[in-house]
């Protein structure tokens, strides 16, 4: 992620999943002289990052803040040009960690699963939104086989009594789906993806974080994404194809000689490298989470943003 940044003194960083700060925190260890503005909708991190802006004074910024608002908050902040940002899609480790959030099926917690203290909760969700609302979410954002039959059992038990807790809602799907025993992952594991995008309107807001970093780079600017699932990653690259062109020109060109060419430039990113970058066997060993990450890196073009693109 470090190399894909590539922040240099002066530069001014957005780091929009700020959560425990360990991106901000490794951009700043390899160049202090740079700027970080973080950004982060749950009201838990707050106290995080207000204690990073005591020890980095006039090096960090957090921003209580969707990044998919980036574009206005910074603006708000005079700031209107920026040279890297950085996405972390998905929930953080601390936000799994954390019971009461509800994202984890594992352990008995209130069906919550927000990022921020707003809006719908999941318990909503499952007790409220219709059948066909229900089949849709799960086979859409899930990619569940037996969206179907899970919704079908959902609106039986919640006739009975309402549903409210992460366990409840897992035994249920675990009832529902075809030959639980066999599967490699947990039956509930994609019905509690789908959910929690619903929930927090994830791939909406991956949507538009992305098109704010095509108005807010610099020519030169690197966009680097992580993504966790499909979904996601099938947003971020085709988001960057259809903003680039990947056989413009010859591989052996850099992204600072293209900036300057003008058959190039009418593209507003080029992809820095081509494909997505995976894990290693090593960083997988460290971090069991990190085996479904995908990283993607764009750079910014002189060429100006353009609305209808």
């Amino acid at each position: 992620m470090l190399a894909a940044v590539a922040a240099k003194a002066g530069d001014v960083v957005i780091d929009g999943t700020f959560g425990a700060g360990g991106y901000t925190r490794a951009i700043l260890a390899g160049q202090p002289q740079a700027r970080v503005i973080a950004f982060d909708r749950d009201p838990n991190v707050k106290i995080l990052a207000d204690a990073l802006a005591r020890e980095v004074p006039g090096h960090f910024l957090f921003l209580a803040a969707r990044f998919s608002a980036m574009v206005e908050q910074l603006a708000a902040a005079g700031i209107h040009a920026v040279d890297a940002i950085v996405l972390d899609i998905g929930v953080s480790s601390m936000q799994f960690d954390e019971d009461a959030r509800g994202f984890s099926f594992q352990r008995e917690a209130p069906l919550d699963m927000r990022m921020s203290a707003e809006g719908l909760s999941a318990a909503d969700i499952v007790n409220d939104y219709s059948e066909f609302e229900l089949v849709r979410i799960l086979r859409d954002y899930g990619e569940e086989r037996d969206a179907k039959r899970i919704t079908h059992a959902i609106m039986a038990a919640r006739a009975e009594q309402k549903i409210t807790t992460t366990v409840q809602l897992a035994s249920i799907i675990r009832g529902a789906v075809r030959n639980p025993g066999k599967m490699k992952i947990h039956p509930a594991t994609k019905s509690f993806q789908a959910l929690r995008i619903e929930v927090n309107q994830e791939l909406a807001e991956l949507e538009a974080a992305l098109v704010a970093a095509e108005k807010l780079l610099r020519p030169g600017g690197r966009l680097v994404v992580v993504t966790f699932h499909s979904l996601e990653d099938r947003i971020v690259k085709q988001f960057m194809l259809q903003r680039s062109n990947v056989y413009a020109a010859p591989s052996r060109h850099s992204p600072a000689a293209l900036l300057a060419n003008e058959t190039i430039t009418n593209n507003t990113f080029i992809l820095t490298p081509t494909k997505a970058i995976t894990p290693s066997e090593k960083e997988v060993s460290l971090n069991p989470r990190a085996r479904s990450a995908k990283l993607r890196c764009a750079t910014r073009t002189a060429s100006p943003f353009n609305a209808a693109a």
